[in-house]
């Protein structure tokens, strides 16, 4: 289980690096409303079976399983379908498999209609650290010829389990539940600079918090947000090494915290998160959509806080960015024709990014329509003036490449906020 096949570590590394197949980014934003929508309720529970000992379970925090069928010839088949529809091709699977005695098992798992296989397996033995499955283990069946996108998936897939006592815990992406993001917010927040408060409540009541690095009452601020959509957890891993080197103790860092204040919400979606949801929130709806109507809880509680540090402090937001995950790497940018508080600095930054990364070319979607603002990006610009982007890191993204373009992309960014 601890060894990657060489042919999965390939692919992915000349993904990251190489970048040889652009993907050319999803369409045009679709307006839609945001009122809440009607949310299937998961049943959690074990899956047993009368001529077997082998065990299933969705007992826990952010799984996602809705069926297990035991086949003919001793294989499983694992039904996953979605929290409502219509709905983005991000199928979100979480459970746990064990037997009485040690052995290995074929698991099928199979979507709804219309629904495909997305995330490449990650199995662990405790929750908390993850590999992922060997590719000898992985079977895809029906897979698209496309590069990206819904067209270059699997209908089904075939996975070889080692299963025992002990469980075994599969998932699409590492797990990172709000107890996981609020064991992280604590470690940080033990550094003097660091602070956390509540700032509202999701859906289903979970609090909504804030970080705050720096100075509460500095003028220059930078807004930072992630995990909108549940399974995009790259995106939260990007995040989170992002902010750990702005909150180190580098000489860098601390000269820039002396500047900059940098506000955090680490989870946007926290119902969505625990539920195991595949895109939504609790009230059945993709909150990076809700950013000109704010129906949601989750969106308002963000733009309250932000319109409330900028009167507070009478100051400005220069810099805002939203972490998420999609199919490979790419920057949805605002066109640098549009100017805000800090007119070039996102261009520059990308700039700086690709000069201290070899072989590493930034794949960059520049938008100019920002109204109505429907997303993070557009809201941020057009409310705030700060200078911003989505920054969607790719679902397979090697894990040190990850971090070591996070890291290199904080610095970067603290060198020019500082120079400006």
């Amino acid at each position: 289980m601890k060894r990657i096949g060489l042919l999965f570590v390939l692919l992915f590394t000349l993904t990251a690096y190489a970048q040889e197949k652009k993907y050319a980014g999803q369409p045009p934003i679709t307006i839609v409303p945001t009122t809440s929508l009607p949310v299937q309720k998961q049943w959690k529970g074990e899956f047993t079976f009368p001529d077997s000992d082998i065990s299933f379970s969705n007992d826990f925090i952010g799984a996602r399983l809705n069926g297990v069928a035991k086949n003919q010839d001793g294989s499983f088949t694992v039904l996953i379908t979605s929290e409502n529809t219509p709905i983005n091709m991000s199928p979100w699977y979480a459970f746990k498999v064990w037997s009485k005695s040690p052995r290995t098992i074929d698991v099928f798992l199979t979507y709804q209609q219309g629904a495909k296989h997305r995330y490449y397996p990650k199995l662990s033995t405790d929750g908390r650290e993850w590999t992922a499955i060997d590719s000898t283990d992985y079977v895809e069946y029906e897979k698209g010829d496309a590069d990206f996108g819904a067209g270059s998936l699997p209908v089904k897939v075939k996975l070889k389990l080692p299963v025992g006592k002990k469980a075994l815990w599969v998932a699409g992406q590492e797990l990172e539940t709000s107890s996981h993001v609020k064991d992280w917010v604590n470690r940080i927040s033990r550094k003097k600079f660091v602070t956390q408060q509540v700032i509202g409540q999701s859906t289903e009541g979970r609090d909504m918090n804030v970080v705050t690095i720096g100075k509460e009452k500095s003028k220059q601020m930078v807004m930072v947000i992630s995990r909108q959509h549940p399974p995009e957890v790259t995106g939260y891993l990007a995040m989170r090494t992002f902010i750990e080197t702005i909150a180190s103790d580098s000489r860098l860092a601390k000269k820039f915290r002396r500047k900059y204040t940098v506000y955090v919400v680490p989870l946007m979606n926290p119902d969505g998160v625990d539920n195991g949801h595949w895109r939504h929130s609790k009230g059945g709806i993709d909150l990076n959509r809700d950013w000109s109507n704010f129906n949601q809880p989750e969106t308002s509680s963000v733009r309250d806080f932000m319109n409330n540090r900028a009167a507070d402090t009478k100051g400005k937001f220069f810099f805002g960015i939203d972490f998420h995950s999609t199919w490979d790497d790419i920057y949805y940018t605002v066109d640098p024709k549009l100017e805000g508080n800090m007119p070039g600095l996102v261009t520059d930054w990308l700039t700086a990014v690709k000069t201290a990364l070899p072989n590493y070319e930034p794949n960059i979607k520049p938008n100019d329509q920002l109204i109505p603002t429907a997303v993070s990006r557009n809201y941020f610009f057009v409310a705030h003036g700060a200078e911003s982007l989505v920054f969607e890191v790719g679902d397979n993204t090697p894990r040190d490449f990850l971090k070591e373009k996070a890291k290199v992309s904080a610095n970067e960014l603290m060198r020019l906020l500082l120079d400006r």
